[in-house]
């Protein structure tokens, strides 16, 4: 079945600008969107996802209130939630392999059993700009296409991305809009950023950077965040990277360098520093070959529940 905006079928291929511009009210809501101020969302309640993950959760849930995910440059944060039973989705997409991670999303809201009840697919996309090569285009195409290509319907409700979450200063081009959280409980969805994106931040980067495809972290049944276990092969010249000036850390492995957050290099090298000193994650991170499990506190913060490390 098709994508839908405003209860009408989509007409693919067309830019998200095209896209909008058909739909007055996909306008209107990126314009809200980007009109708001970013909130900066503390730990208490809160599961960040990072690129190349996935979490679902409903508002049934006593751990999570709050999905959310940051620096998005080139990449997309795609929201999918059913309005019936408020199953909601988060993911944080770069475009490696879309074809394979749009229905993973699908998925992860069917894994609710009740998801047939009265209610519809809402889909939320936001992130990108007008980036030299291109790639927030071919992304936002990708995902449309894979959505409209998907058994059921679903209603494309936000569309801030790459034209309509572009600004220009000094001839360079920068995303408006980095982040996003979506209140599970309330469904709303705003612009935000995150001091704490734990638990086990390093490990999870480490992870995406050689390589690692899209995966689940969260069960709701247990309300517990599960990391691993993991196995990467080792970063090819990491200690010619590690001793490269911020300049060439940020040319070389940024997808767009001038529009990077600040941290950017200093999260690169610290990810870079944890790959060296962990080539075989088997054998240090997860002894056992046990997954790392997590599960929030009283305070509503992270808290290690399986074996602590060897």
């Amino acid at each position: 079945m098709p994508l839908l905006v405003d209860g009408r079928r989509v007409r693919l291929p067309q830019s998200a600008g095209d896209l909008v511009r058909a739909h007055p009210l996909l306008e209107e809501r990126a314009r809200l969107l980007r009109g708001q101020s970013v909130q900066q969302v503390g730990p208490q309640g809160l599961l960040y996802v990072q690129q190349r993950e996935l979490a679902v959760t409903s508002p049934k849930d006593g751990s999570i209130s709050i999905l959310g995910s940051d620096d998005a440059t080139t990449c997309h944060i795609v929201v999918l939630r059913h309005t019936g039973n408020g199953a909601t989705c988060l993911t944080h997409c770069d475009g490696s392999d879309t074809k394979a991670e749009v229905p993973l999303i699908m998925n992860a809201i069917k894994s609710f059993s009740d998801h047939t009840r009265c209610g519809r697919l809402e889909a939320h996309l936001v992130g990108g700009f007008n980036d030299d090569r291109q790639l927030s285009q071919k992304l936002t195409h990708q995902l449309l296409s894979e959505f409209d290509r998907q058994e059921d319907d679903i209603h494309l409700v936000t569309l801030c991305v790459t034209e309509l979450n572009d600004r220009e200063e000094n001839e360079s081009h920068f995303p408006v809009i980095y982040g996003i959280a979506v209140n599970v409980k309330t469904a709303e969805i705003y612009r935000a950023s995150f001091q704490d994106r734990g638990p086990e931040e390093e490990l999870r980067a480490a992870r995406a950077l050689t390589g690692g495809p899209m995966i689940s972290i969260y069960d709701a049944k247990t309300e517990q965040l599960r990391i691993g276990p993991y196995s990467w092969t080792p970063f090819p010249h990491v200690d010619f990277w590690l001793q490269q000036e911020d300049k060439q850390i940020l040319e070389n492995l940024s997808t767009s360098p001038l529009a990077e957050p600040p941290h950017f290099v200093e999260h690169i090298r610290s990810t870079l520093m944890f790959l060296k000193k962990h080539p075989s994650p088997a054998n240090t991170l997860f002894p056992g070959n046990k997954a790392l499990l997590y599960k929030k506190n009283e305070d509503g913060l992270w808290e290690k529940i399986s074996s602590p490390r060897s």
